[in-house]
């Protein structure tokens, strides 16, 4: 399970911090639970934050994996509400297209962006954590579509007035 606390200064966006929590190395399906559970209220209780954003439930074609992903978010969702923090829900689709403009785009693509938008030392290996600091920051831009001191109704407004601002995502494999 990947994590990211990001804050909002002055319409800027700060990695306050970002990790996977290791959950596979225990058999008891129900202890990865409580471990999701007490890792997501701990850092609620040391970050505070406003809301939590995590993708939305999608359709896959293992059921198992599907019911064990939606176990998983649940509790996470559980532990903010017990906190009583707004939970906010967004499709895969939807972060992508937040961040790179692009609803298809890779995972690679994604974390170069993000790469591009905050500081952090990029890792092929953290691909669940730039999944979950793509959330953050998604929600961020769905509630407020500010980039510098300036706001923008989307990527193409932005880019239309900030054309140095593109760069080649691509990611060669």
């Amino acid at each position: 399970m990947g994590y990211a606390v990001i804050g909002i200064r002055e319409k800027q966006i700060k990695l306050v911090k970002m990790g996977i929590l290791k959950i596979d190395k225990k058999d008891d399906p129900l202890l990865k639970l409580k471990d999701i559970f007490e890792t997501t209220s701990q850092l609620i209780a040391d970050h505070s934050p406003d809301v939590l954003s995590i993708e939305a439930p999608f359709y896959g074609k293992n059921i198992q994996s599907m019911l064990k992903l939606g176990r998983a978010q649940g509790v996470a969702i559980a532990a903010a509400v017990h906190r009583d923090i707004s939970v906010f829900e967004y499709s895969p689709r939807k972060v992508k297209l937040a961040i790179t403009g692009k609803g298809n785009a890779s995972k690679e693509q994604v974390a170069a962006m993000l790469h591009h938008l905050v500081d952090f030392e990029y890792n092929s290996n953290l691909f669940d954590a730039t999944d979950a600091l793509a959330i953050a920051i998604c929600h961020h831009v769905q509630n407020k579509a500010f980039i510098g001191n300036k706001a923008y109704s989307g990527w193409e407004a932005f880019l239309s007035k900030n054309p140095d601002r593109l760069i080649n995502t691509q990611v060669n494999k």
